[in-house]
């Protein structure tokens, strides 16, 4: 079963932004007309939230706080945590409150809910598909606008492990870096005069002279970018353990597994947040008395 890393963390205060601006989107002006209309004031009921497909969960906090945000009264109970694996017809949480507040509530928690639990999916089955290998499955900055600390903690969710965060996190030097820096020497050498001493530097490479080039001048990581496994091999011979290896482009689940087994140690996959499909999840409600 895959689960949650102990150091997953979701910023409360993000969190609450995030779903706040995603109500006000929902309820615009005049609130929830069809509700309004069709829901007596007072009405109280139950709801569950169940998985309609077999994956891995991610994003209850985000469900929960639409509901909390709509109405502070509703009880809101998970059934599993972030990082459980689910087969269809699992129970993943349940609601109960006023019935207004449910519905009005439903499909933001739902939208959120349903987005990052399919990143933790198909993080899931790529990290499956390369187990055997040393090879980890990280993510990119390919992320929805605005939404990128909570698509990358649901990466960690399904087993993954997480790129850089944003520019300001390690300096990447890619190929119209190095284009316009003068080469892969001048390019790392004005990296190493900038960096902090905290600061890593990766460098993307698609030759492997430049690979060469990179063993001898040093860096923390290079970007392997579209070579094919016999390529990537060759690579791994060359860098000799000296510095880590990520491999990157071309990747999906068909090519993920040759790509592991060529001894690479990371490789990233813009299609875990760019192209994951969202978890079916639904909530089915009942009247209480």
């Amino acid at each position: 079963m895959t689960t949650a890393p102990t150091t997953a963390f979701l910023n409360p205060l993000r969190v609450e932004d995030a779903v706040r601006r995603a109500l006000d989107e929902d309820l615009g002006r005049a609130g929830d007309l069809t509700t309004l209309a069709c829901i007596p004031a007072g009405r109280r009921a139950q709801a569950v939230i169940a998985s309609r497909q077999q994956g891995v969960v991610a994003g209850l906090a985000l469900a929960r706080e639409a509901f909390r945000l709509i109405d502070p009264a509703v009880d809101f109970s998970a059934a599993v945590d972030d990082g459980a694996s689910v087969a269809p017809g699992s129970v993943v949480a349940r609601v109960s409150g006023d019935a207004r507040s449910l519905l009005s509530a439903e499909r933001v928690g739902l939208n959120f809910l349903g987005r990052l639990s399919g990143i933790a999916s198909l993080t899931a089955r790529y990290v499956a598909a390369v187990a055997h290998t040393r090879a980890r499955i990280c993510d990119t900055r390919k992320t929805t606008p605005t939404l990128r600390a909570f698509e990358k903690y649901a990466v960690r969710c399904g087993g993954g492990m997480n790129h850089r965060y944003g520019l300001d996190d390690a300096i990447l030097i890619k190929d119209n870096h190095i284009a316009v820096a003068g080469g892969v020497r001048a390019a790392l050498r004005a990296a190493k005069a900038a960096a902090g001493h905290l600061v890593k530097i990766e460098i993307e490479v698609d030759r492997l002279d430049q690979l060469a080039e990179v063993v001898e001048e040093g860096a923390d990581v290079v970007l392997l970018d579209n070579m094919p496994p016999d390529m990537l091999r060759e690579a791994v011979r060359l860098a000799a353990g000296r510095l880590l290896l990520e491999a990157s482009g071309g990747v999906n689940l068909d090519t993920v597994r040759a790509i592991a087994e060529t001894g690479v140690d990371m490789i990233s996959v813009g299609a875990l947040t760019h192209s994951a499909s969202v978890l079916d999840l639904g909530l089915d409600i009942t009247l209480t008395a």
